[in-house]
C-alpha cells in the first residue's frame, strides 16, 4: 500500500518555488475555435524556432487537442513541411468532423458521453498512444478538473497528480482519453471518469479513500482556462494563447431559470479569466526583479493587430476578427473558410506580440499560411 507522505511533486501547489529561466507557453479552451487558433500559433512560434526552445507546453479543453497531437509528432518535426503534413493536415481533418453530437447522441442516457469523445479522439488523432507517447522536454502538461477536490488534475508523461489527492507515476493513460477529460465541457460532456484505485498512487496527500477511486474529471478551464498555473510557478518566460470566447452585452436578457443560470456563470468564468489575464499582464509590465515579474507576452482571439503598433505585421481587420472571437465553443465543424481564418488569425497575432514583446528579430512574415482564408 502507498504510504500517505507530504506533497512533494514539482507539481504541488503547497511548495512553491522559484521560476527558473525556462519558456513556458500556455494554450486555452474554446473547442475547435481555440484548436485552430493555436494551431496558427504553434506554426508561427515553430518558425520563429520559439517552439523548439519552450520547457513546458501547458493545455487546457480545445487547446489539448492540439497540444497533445504536437507533442505526440514532436520526433518528426524538423521542417516546415512536416508541421503541415504531421500536425496541420490532421487537426484540419478533426476540425471537419462532427464530435459533440455524436458522442452526446451514443452517450446518453447511459452517461458515456465523455468516453465516445475520447473514442474519436482515438480514431482520428492518437490511436492506441499513451501519455508515454509525449516527449521528456518539452514537457507536455493536459489540465483537467477534479471535480471531487475542485481543484487541477495535471496529466504528463512524468505525472498524474492533484496536490490534494496524490500523484500516479509515468502513467499508461491513452492520450485520448487525456483529452477527453481536459475538454469535458460541463454539463453534458463531462464528466470523464479516471478508473483508478489506491494501489496506482505511487505517492498519497488524502487519507479519504474514496478520493482516490474513480476520478470524476472536466474540462480543464473550469479551473484556468488560460492553462496557466502549471507554467506561472515554474517559468520566468510565459507566452500565452487565449482563445477564449467574449462575452457580449445582452440588452434583453431571459428571465427564464435556465438562461439566468447560464448567463450567471458565464459572467463569473469571464471574470475569473479576465483577473488571471490582468494578472499575467501586469506581470509583463513589472520591473525586473519584482515580485511576480515575468518576461513574455499575450495574446488572445479578441486582440486588435493595431494596438501593437508593429510594422510589417500582417494585416487583420478587427471586424472579420471579432466574428472569429463570437464563434461558438463546439467540438463540430463551423461553417466553409472558417478554418483558414482561425488558424491565419492564430498565426497573425502570435506573430505580432512574439515579435513586439518576445525580442524576436526575425522578419516578418510574406504571407498568411492558409491563403484561401485571408
Amino acid at each position: 500500500m502507498a504510504q500517505l507522505v507530504e506533497p512533494v511533486s514539482k507539481h504541488a501547489d503547497t511548495k512553491p518555488r522559484g521560476p527558473s529561466a525556462g519558456i513556458g507557453i500556455c494554450v486555452s479552451g474554446g473547442g475547435y475555435r481555440a484548436m485552430l487558433f493555436h494551431l496558427g500559433a504553434f506554426l508561427r512560434l515553430f518558425e520563429l524556432g520559439l517552439l523548439q526552445k519552450a520547457s513546458r507546453i501547458s493545455s487546457v479543453s480545445g487547446g489539448s487537442i492540439i497540444s497533445a497531437k504536437l507533442g505526440l509528432e514532436w520526433s518528426k518535426l524538423k521542417t516546415r513541411d512536416d508541421f503541415f503534413s504531421h500536425v496541420v493536415e490532421p487537426i484540419r481533418t478533426v476540425a471537419g468532423t462532427c464530435i459533440d453530437v455524436r458522442a452526446i447522441v451514443t452517450g446518453l442516457p447511459v452517461g458515456r458521453v465523455a468516453d465516445r469523445v475520447a473514442a474519436s479522439y482515438r480514431k482520428l488523432l492518437f490511436d492506441g498512444a499513451t501519455l508515454q507517447k509525449l516527449p521528456g522536454e518539452p514537457e507536455f502538461v493536459i489540465n483537467a478538473t477534479n471535480v471531487e477536490t475542485g481543484t487541477l488534475w495535471r496529466m504528463s508523461r512524468a505525472t498524474m497528480a492533484d496536490y490534494k489527492v496524490g500523484e500516479i507515476d509515468r502513467p499508461e493513460l491513452p492520450l485520448a482519453d487525456a483529452v477527453a477529460a481536459s475538454s469535458a465541457f460541463p454539463p453534458v460532456l463531462s464528466p470523464y471518469i479516471l478508473r483508478v484505485d489506491p494501489s496506482d498512487f505511487s505517492r498519497r496527500f488524502t487519507k479519504d479513500e474514496r478520493l482516490l477511486t474513480n476520478i470524476s474529471l472536466a474540462d480543464g478551464g473550469v479551473y484556468d482556462n488560460l492553462g496557466l498555473e502549471t507554467v506561472w510557478k515554474a517559468y520566468r518566460n510565459v507566452l500565452v494563447s487565449n482563445a477564449g470566447a467574449q462575452l457580449d452585452p445582452d440588452p434583453s436578457p431571459s428571465r427564464g431559470l435556465v438562461s439566468q443560470f447560464k448567463r450567471s456563470i458565464d459572467i463569473i468564468y469571464g471574470q475569473v479569466g479576465s483577473l488571471r489575464q490582468r494578472q499575467l499582464i501586469a506581470s509583463f509590465t513589472a520591473q525586473e526583479g519584482e515580485r511576480g515579474w515575468r518576461r513574455g507576452t499575450y495574446w488572445g482571439i479578441g486582440s486588435d493587430v493595431r494596438h501593437y503598433k508593429l510594422p510589417g505585421a500582417l494585416r487583420a481587420p478587427i471586424r472579420r476578427t471579432t466574428e472569429l472571437a463570437r464563434l461558438p465553443t463546439q467540438l463540430r465543424p463551423f461553417k466553409e473558410g472558417m478554418d483558414e481564418r482561425l488558424i491565419n488569425w492564430g498565426y497573425a497575432i502570435c506573430d505580432t506580440a512574439v515579435r513586439k514583446h518576445f525580442g524576436q528579430p526575425n522578419d516578418p512574415p510574406a504571407t498568411f499560411p492558409c491563403p484561401r482564408g485571408v
